[in-house]
């Protein structure tokens, strides 16, 4: 405390300061690290199971290392591929991670094929309610359904589906981990994400408030922007693998999320207009950087974080400016947050904890 104070207050040059703090903050995850008690590892399971991936490499392989240590077998397998795939290994469950975008016209079919075979089948649902017009339909196909919307629960009942049930997303602790950041990825503010419409009127109204800040946007369809001509030296458009993104993530002082609106239209096909209550996976991969996140807020935050304990949140444009003041002038008070932030996401927060919950629904569903 002392020595971050006496450098606040040194003619010091930015740069030396600002590797100081990062720096600092590293060495306060390692010790947070250190600290954190190896987690209870669920019981492994004698299922053998077949994964099928969406293609979304933060959450595919999380869940992949999570079910490689957590079962006897993880066979991964392409979507196209699934149904000769069972057909040969004969697993116990079939796993579909959110079974849309990438799955061929024919995916129903080959999931009710799978069952004909008398082998379990679950989708993990984890785009929901943006894309609830298909959703709908497809989750029919299963035996079990899981999805990170608590709003989607009832949904899914009420088509039908008998065995649904509530699954938060989780970070890889493995791949959003604390880390060194190089001089390149430090910056004031940082947010990634797409430009949907709730995003581009927060930024436009924070356009001449940035001006003074070292700032990253990063996604696709700024050009939304009203402002853009203010914001464009900010803004990076080209795709950032998720290694980068955690560079970005931990070099940030400061790491605004924002989730997407639910809204039927142009960005979502979510024709019953679903709320959304639950968080993104931003938020849990976000904090397992060990890195001060600012977001908006969604029903079920309070269920896994604590707001001005371990994340902060913001209600509108002048609360964001605000905080946004507030722990850039206070790096304590901002590196506390952050390191209780990695230490709830590493204690509770993991895909083992909840592929370790996923296998025990399907287990009771076996033994029935």
């Amino acid at each position: 405390m002392n020595a971050l104070n006496s450098l606040n207050k040194s003619d010091a040059g930015e740069g030396f300061k600002d590797g100081y703090l990062e720096g600092y903050r590293f060495g306060g995850c390692q010790a947070i690290l250190e600290r954190i008690a190896k987690p209870n590892t669920p019981s492994k399971s004698h299922y053998r199971v077949l994964y099928i991936p969406q293609g979304f490499e933060a959450i595919d392989r999380g869940v992949t290392e999570a079910l490689n240590d957590l079962t006897a077998e993880c066979i991964v397998a392409a979507p196209e591929s699934a149904l000769d795939m069972a057909a040969s290994t004969r697993p116990d469950l079939v796993l579909v991670m959110n079974g849309l975008h990438v799955f061929p016209p024919d995916h129903e079919e080959q999931v009710r094929s799978i069952r004909a075979m008398g082998i379990h089948t679950a989708v993990w649902f984890v785009d929901d309610p943006y894309f609830t017009d298909d959703t709908v339909r497809l989750a029919q196909s299963y035996d079990v359904v899981f999805t990170h919307e608590m709003e989607c629960v009832e949904l899914y009942r009420q088509v039908g589906c008998q065995h649904v049930h509530y699954l938060p997303l989780a970070a890889n602790p493995q791949m959003f981990r604390p880390m060194r950041s190089s001089p390149e990825y430090r910056y004031d503010i940082c947010f990634i994400g797409n430009a949907f419409w709730n995003r581009v009127e927060l930024f436009d109204q924070l356009a001449s408030y940035l001006q003074d800040k070292k700032v990253i946007i990063a996604g696709q369809h700024w050009d939304r922007l009203a402002n853009y001509g203010q914001l464009s030296r900010f803004i990076r458009t080209d795709w950032i693998m998720p290694e980068e993104t955690v560079s970005y993530y931990n070099g940030a002082k400061i790491i605004v999320n924002m989730h997407r609106p639910t809204a039927a239209g142009s960005d979502n096909r979510n024709g019953l207009n679903i709320p959304g209550s639950s968080i993104n996976p931003r938020t849990y991969e976000i904090s397992g950087c060990g890195t001060l996140q600012i977001t908006d807020i969604r029903n079920d935050l309070t269920l896994h974080y604590k707001p001005g304990y371990d994340i902060e949140t913001f209600v509108d444009t002048a609360e964001l400016r605000d905080k946004i003041d507030y722990y850039l002038t206070h790096d304590q008070e901002r590196l506390q947050i952050a390191w209780r932030s990695l230490w709830t996401t590493r204690q509770r927060h993991t895909f083992h904890e909840r592929i370790g919950r996923l296998l025990a629904e399907v287990t009771n569903l076996k033994a029935v």
